[in-house]
């Protein structure tokens, strides 16, 4: 279940990406999204051609990822949130956890990271209307895909990086007792157009302050590595990509299958032996 305040302008993409955002859960965990149901708070003075099209978002989400709305709740609050209760279905064994890498694994992102930080430049016109269409197009794409083409390989550990970044997510897949340490890569590490230059400029949301407060010590820089850098590995992510640990063996067969998809993925790092602390970057 996930809802939130709507981030863009536009009703019907704020549906989309909502809905998105919500059926990703399912993917993380193996599980094939069937049901759903809508979660909607509105004012009393939002037009119903608002809510309407801020629904038909949802509707048309749900049927690309090949589920079923059955039903929803509305209710009256200041603001307007949309969101899902999503239900999927999956054997027992061949559910995907977030904490069981692999040591030797290696680590492949499948969505660029920066739309917390471009989101928030967005509401002030900071950014180009073309990155502005890539960002939305970016949160509105379902992780479909790249669950998909990971049922063909021999993966250990998965999770959606959304609100927590990039760095909270990694630490709840690099676990609690220090069995492991996730190395990642910072010069391979994508990012949306415009997110490194916004993030040198200090626009960011609040999202990013608090989740580098929640990894803390968790997290160990090299002392080369920008401040733009690690700001948008703490973003807050809005429908962002999947962080997968597998075979070093199969990463190729992964990536031509996401380009055969017509989607990329990015290899930015691996599972190594537990060093000083969970989570290192390079």
């Amino acid at each position: 279940i996930d809802f939130f305040p709507p981030i863009v302008d536009d009703p019907y993409e704020f549906g989309l990406i909502a809905a998105a955002n919500a059926i990703s859960d399912t993917y993380a965990m193996g599980s094939t999204p069937v049901t759903a149901l809508n979660l909607i708070l509105v004012p009393s003075c939002l037009p119903q051609e608002v809510v309407r099209e801020i629904l038909r978002g949802g509707a048309d989400k749900a049927m690309e990822a090949g589920l079923v709305i059955a039903g929803g709740h509305s209710i009256e609050d200041e603001e307007p949130k949309y969101g899902l209760s999503v239900m999927g279905l999956a054997h027992p064994d061949d559910l995907w956890y977030n904490d069981t890498p692999r040591i030797g694994d290696m680590l492949v992102l499948t969505k660029a990271l920066g739309t917390g930080c471009l989101t928030t430049a967005m509401k002030v016109e900071l950014i180009s209307k073309e990155t502005e269409r890539l960002v939305i197009d970016t949160m509105a794409r379902l992780n479909k895909n790249a669950a998909e083409a990971a049922r063909k390989v021999n993966v250990s550990a998965v999770t959606d990086v959304t609100g927590f970044g990039l760095l909270g997510h990694a630490a709840e897949m690099a676990g609690k007792a220090n069995r492991c340490t996730l190395l990642l890569d910072s010069s391979k590490i994508p990012f949306l157009p415009e997110a490194l230059e916004q993030a040198a400029g200090g626009i960011l949301p609040a999202g990013a302050y608090k989740n580098r407060s929640y990894v803390g010590e968790k997290v160990k820089f090299a002392k080369t590595t920008a401040l733009a850098i690690t700001d948008l590995m703490f973003d807050p992510q809005t429908s962002g990509g999947l962080l997968i640990a597998m075979s070093p063996n199969d990463v190729p067969a992964y990536l031509s299958e996401m380009e055969n998809r017509g989607e990329k993925a990015f290899v930015i790092g691996e599972v190594a032996e537990f060093g000083s602390h969970p989570l290192e970057v390079i």
